[in-house]
């Protein structure tokens, strides 16, 4: 019998990452025996000072002929960060496979055969036509794209299809990764932190990896590292906010989009029709997996005054932006874009510099929102 951590939860048997929510801090004087401790327990006193906190720093807003400026230019501000840190900034997310299970293809795959048997039980689905191709069922789909898989994909131009995806209506046969039988999409991919450990961790020769970010600059650094595989992922720039471009794939064709901390970057205004863009493009069942900043995280409280842009929205001192979120905030986003609810959570952490005795308390939200199998319109 493994013994228990002192002031934690008992080492995993098998030796691999726990989720979050394993490790808590029983006894405050232990505090510095770890680097991290999870579903920390705020205080009325702290939560209230958190509020104080916020409240002195948004009293001051930023002027708005700067607030046109990061709007305008916050390209410009994203290119300037990553020509200064290119990849040494973010370290790369293998904590991702514990917390998102779903990003594991033969997981997602089963988990989804288990929801379309159960709602087969209830209904027939009975499908005609769609806009990007003959109707065909989930099933018949799969079983089309494993078929066509023996034959080898050529790899994309990356710049050829960026610049037609304005102007084409994107058809089944034509878009990267047509031949593929399971699909993610991330969203504000950076220098591929996530997307490297996906592919270097799944050889499902049926996966194919999309990955774009506002940044150029982020985007050349994927293209140009030696993990990248035109065959296997497809690197492009791409605007969330711009409803004029397009994604290089037909709608109902992803199986998994991925958002980790990229949703708070943008305007909030914006945000509710950037979600319901990402939501056609997801398959029945298909998920959208998010992890982002929460309310009175340790970010938002370290915030001067006269960097508020408006209620929980900042901009840092590169001209990047940031907000920070509440569940219910999120869960109006998703629900208004037809998602439906698997996982709405706050993680509180501490986290600890034991060398030099700080504790810095953080507050991130973690969402799963899928697409129901099958629309009221079916």
């Amino acid at each position: 019998m493994a013994a228990a951590l002192p002031g934690g939860a008992p080492p995993a048997q098998d030796g691999k990452r726990r989720q979050f929510g394993s490790r808590f801090l029983s006894d405050p004087a232990r505090v510095f025996r770890h680097n991290a401790w999870d579903d920390v327990k705020w205080s009325e006193e702290q939560a209230a000072a958190a509020e104080r906190k916020v409240q002195e720093n948004s009293a001051q807003r930023v002027c708005p002929e700067k607030q046109v400026d990061y709007e305008v230019n916050a390209h410009k501000y994203w290119n300037d960060f990553y020509k200064i840190h290119e990849n040494g900034f973010f370290k790369d997310r293998h904590w991702l496979f514990t917390e998102f299970p779903e990003l594991a293809p033969s997981h997602s795959q089963n988990h989804l055969k288990d929801l379309l048997l159960e709602n087969k039980k209830s209904q027939t689905p009975e499908r005609t036509s769609s806009e990007d191709g003959p109707g065909l069922t989930i099933e018949e789909q799969h079983a089309s794209s494993s078929t066509s898989l023996e034959h080898k994909a050529q790899p994309p131009v990356e710049d050829n299809v960026t610049q037609k995806l304005s102007h084409l209506e994107i058809r089944a046969e034509e878009f990267p990764g047509s031949l593929a039988t399971y699909r993610i999409l991330e969203v504000g991919c950076g220098v591929g932190n996530t997307v490297f450990p996906i592919l270097h961790t799944n050889n499902d020769p049926g996966l194919f990896v999309y990955c774009c970010d506002f940044s150029s600059t982020a985007v050349e650094l994927v293209r140009t590292n030696s993990e990248y595989d035109p065959s296997r992922c497809f690197a492009f720039v791409h605007d969330l906010c711009d409803e004029g471009q397009r994604y290089p794939v037909p709608q109902d064709s992803v199986d998994v989009i991925i958002l980790i901390f990229v949703l708070s970057a943008i305007l909030p205004d914006k945000m509710q029709k950037a979600i319901n863009r990402l939501s056609r493009l997801l398959k029945p069942g298909g998920m959208i997996l998010l992890r982002d900043y929460g309310r009175y995280d340790m970010a938002q409280l370290r915030f001067k005054k006269g960097q508020c842009l408006s209620g929980n929205f900042y901009v840092r001192g590169d001209g990047t932006r940031v907000y920070f979120f509440t569940q219910d905030e999120l869960d109006t986003l998703f629900s208004t874009a037809g998602l439906e609810k698997v996982q709405n959570l706050v993680d509180r952490r501490l986290q600890v510099n034991r060398g030099k005795q700080l504790t810095m308390y953080r507050v991130w939200i973690q969402c799963k929102y899928r697409k129901p199998l099958l629309s009221s319109a079916s």
